[in-house]
């Protein structure tokens, strides 16, 4: 059996302000053609496919017309919800894809049995079992003791645990009475500990507040493939080869712009269950480029482009010495044509000559939490006071990212 991983597609993400559905369509077309290729029985989606969880009607189209269309090559097809899905929104069709061999966990069900899923091959026998865990949300592993209290952090990772823990040890027992050589796959949106992110990815913090991430230690070692989604960054968990973030397949932002993306490909064989795994590039759908330096070089970058006909959409950072306050003048001066694309101009020099040093943050790179010690240090917040106005921030934007809006029509915002 061979088996596609791949996570965190954010469909309808735009980058300041540019639509990406050309990207995302010729992204889930080689995907496509690739499961096609490597005659794949299934593939595993461990969450966020959408940016939000209220998505435009392109990206549903390209959802569903994806799923229509692998529906014929894959035996299996297992997706998740991640924290930027609508679990209501991703439930909702669950029956109705069901009939396609189509499996979908957008939220943590009631009974652990509806989070395991035995993928069984043309003779209907198991042949793998899979605990299908989505992002738990609190209100998924809520506990009397965890309300509140100064250890809400550390039980919140517990109750992350103790849910794991139930859903794999039922796994265990479907995989016993299927034999041996019966993979057990788990999957899994979370943070891990020690996980590498990159600034400006758009990875939020899962459980805000949180400084120590869930321990890879969650998952046992009976366990032979875990499929993680939520990093961007592709990576194994730990030097633990079996227990692997996909990563995001398109560039999230600037800073992943040389960041070699990918899938995962498992094959697993009739006397084994322990995969084979290799993974498999993903190619550059739209050219991202970022220039950084004086005038100079910025302006000979973009000519080269220009010269180049290069399609790439371009980031300009100013970092030289002379204050420039007309910089875009500057960059139009020769970059006058549709292609390169200046999507984005930051010119810190300017910006630290009109304003105090402590001030140069714009607020596209402070997170929520930055934004709000600035304003604690802003009104002279007493040390004691702090702790508990945090605590409630945190629950603020805990509900803020949790809230289940559905999965109202609406173009793109």
């Amino acid at each position: 059996m061979k088996l596609l991983h791949t996570s965190d597609w954010h469909l309808g993400r735009m980058l300041y302000g540019q639509k990406r559905y050309e990207e995302f369509e010729a992204f889930l077309l080689w995907l496509k053609e690739l499961l096609k290729k490597e005659a794949c029985d299934g593939i595993i989606i461990a969450g966020d496919i959408f940016d939000t969880p209220t998505p435009s009607n392109r990206a549903q189209e390209l959802y569903y017309s994806f799923l229509a269309a692998i529906s014929s090559l894959c035996r299996h097809i297992i997706i998740i919800g991640g924290n930027h899905d609508s679990p209501t929104f991703l439930d909702a069709p669950c029956a109705l894809l069901r009939s396609l061999q189509i499996h979908v966990v957008g939220a943590a069900p009631s009974q652990v049995d509806d989070e395991i899923i035995c993928l069984r091959d043309s003779e209907d026998a198991v042949e793998a079992v899979v605990c299908a865990v989505p992002y738990l949300r609190d209100r998924d592993i809520r506990t009397a003791s965890a309300e509140g209290g100064d250890d809400t952090e550390s039980l919140r990772r517990r109750a992350v645990s103790a849910h794991y823990a139930k859903v794999i040890s039922r796994g265990e027992t479907l995989r016993q009475q299927a034999g041996s050589h019966v993979p057990l796959i788990v999957t899994g949106h979370l943070f891990t500990a020690g996980g590498t992110t990159v600034d400006g990815d758009g990875v939020r913090e899962l459980y805000v507040g949180s400084l120590d991430r869930v321990s890879a230690d969650i998952f046992p070692d009976t366990v032979d493939y875990v499929a993680l989604g939520h990093l961007h960054v592709p990576q194994r968990v730990q030097q633990r080869e079996h227990i692997r973030y996909s990563g995001s397949p398109i560039p999230m932002g600037f800073n992943e712009a040389k960041q070699e993306k990918q899938v995962v490909c498992l094959t697993f064989t009739e006397d084994s269950s322990t995969p084979c795994i290799t993974t498999v590039f993903v190619p550059e759908f739209q050219k991202l480029e970022r220039i950084r330096g004086d005038v100079s070089h910025i302006q000979e970058r973009l000519r080269a482009l220009s010269a180049e006909k290069s399609r790439a959409w371009v980031e300009v950072e100013y970092t030289g010495d002379e204050i420039i306050h007309r910089l875009q003048d500057e960059i139009e001066a020769v970059c006058s044509g549709p292609f390169p694309r200046v999507i984005r101009i930051k010119n810190r020099t300017f910006v630290q000559s009109i304003l105090p040093p402590e001030e140069t943050e714009s607020l596209e790179e402070m997170s929520p939490e930055d934004v709000f010690e600035k304003c604690l240090v802003r009104h002279d917040v007493s040390p004691k006071e702090q702790e508990p106005l945090r605590q409630r921030f945190s629950k603020v934007l805990r509900d803020i990212y949790e809230e289940d809006r559905g999965g109202a029509d609406h173009e793109d915002h």
